[in-house]
């Protein structure tokens, strides 16, 4: 591991001077190459300079504490090496997170897409529910949501709404919500008080770049249709709807929410990019996955993930076991310390399976 952290020192202060040269800064492409590299290198190099410098003290307290002739001081010495020998351990468990393999797509934008599952109404109107959350708590965060498509349901339910999520580390903060959603609780549409249990699924997917999946015109069709939606002379004279479907992969996508075709069109090719890549990198994470066996398991969205229990005002989070008595506050967008508790199991486990 020392070995790796000098490497990464020694390529952190080449780009340090690099970005320093008069003919890299003169070339904006380079210089916004070695810029990038070099802020994400920053942190593990500055803790790994941290680490190196309280290894020199506690070498020279050890040695001063060997040859002081003075009992008093020898003491002071040795209390001075025992104290950057507890820092060390703590850095060193530090730089052993900062190595960790980073999610290649925790800073992008991404696709939220929420669908009412097993339920009827009642699945529909928690379906809502979970989009008021996740808008709340996208803002919350200076996450711009813009509706993709909203299938809305006349008393006020969702049966699928997908958003885009547009911000620096929007994919980070929701990735850990994809799966399977389970409410308890007496619905509105019940006389007789029993408490019903309905389903919604949620899928999160990291934008993906133009670059980054190449579309044939061969393997997709279009169909222009009108919108199915609420009233309005546009819904009924002019067919703006937009549905894409990829024969490759079977993935279908349909986006009515625009007026204009030609906005339709460019939302439905954003998700189909998305969810072509997140088709092909799923199938490598479930192979990353078998040998990792993390706790989380972000990636499965047909596995029960998280209870939301109204008449205990209880939500527990099934893959990590934990339970949080604050439904309320939670579904009004204050999910945070259990997005904060998902992802440091998901690190706990991937540093078990690092040290394994």
């Amino acid at each position: 591991m020392l070995k790796k952290l000098d490497g990464i020192l020694k390529r952190y202060e080449f780009l340090s001077e690099k970005l320093a040269d008069s003919e890299v800064i003169a070339d904006m492409s380079v210089w916004q190459k070695y810029s990038k590299e070099q802020a994400d290198l920053t942190e593990t190099a500055q803790k790994y300079v941290e680490y190196l410098e309280t290894e020199r003290q506690m070498q020279d307290a050890f040695e001063l504490a060997e040859t002081e002739t003075d009992a008093e001081m020898r003491k002071l010495f040795a209390a001075e090496a025992y104290d950057c020998k507890d820092k060390l351990a703590v850095l060193l468990g530090e730089l052993k997170i900062l190595l960790l393999p980073k999610d290649k797509n925790d800073e992008r934008s991404c696709i939220l897409e929420v669908r009412a599952g097993t339920g009827g109404e009642e699945a529909a109107l928690f379906a809502g529910e979970l989009c008021r959350m996740y808008q709340n708590y996208c803002a919350a965060h200076r996450l711009r949501v813009e509706e993709i498509d909203v299938n809305a349901t006349e008393l006020g339910g969702v049966k699928e709404a997908i958003y885009a999520v547009t911000g620096a580390g929007a994919y980070k903060l929701l990735k850990y919500e994809s799966g399977v959603h389970r409410v308890q609780r007496v619905p509105a549409t019940e006389t007789q008080g029993r408490v019903h249990t309905s389903a919604a699924t949620v899928a999160v997917l990291p934008e993906a770049e133009e670059v980054e999946v190449e579309i044939n015109d061969k393997d997709i069709r279009i169909d222009i249709f009108h919108s199915g939606g609420a009233g309005g002379q546009n819904v009924n004279k002019v067919a703006s709807a937009v549905r894409i479907t990829h024969f490759p992969t079977g993935i279908v996508v349909t986006c009515q929410d625009e007026r204009s075709q030609l906005k339709n069109k460019e939302r439905a090719f954003k998700v189909l990019r998305s969810r072509i890549y997140d088709f092909y990198n799923g199938q490598n994470a479930k192979e990353r996955e078998e040998n990792r066996r993390s706790m989380v398991g972000t990636g499965d969205r047909s596995e029960r993930i998280r209870t939301y229990n109204f008449p205990q005002s209880r939500v527990t989070d099934h893959r990590i076991g934990l339970s949080q008595y604050n439904l309320d506050a939670f579904m009004t967008g204050d999910i945070d310390s259990m997005v904060e508790a998902l992802a440091i199991a998901d690190r706990e486990a991937l540093l078990a399976s690092q040290e394994n």
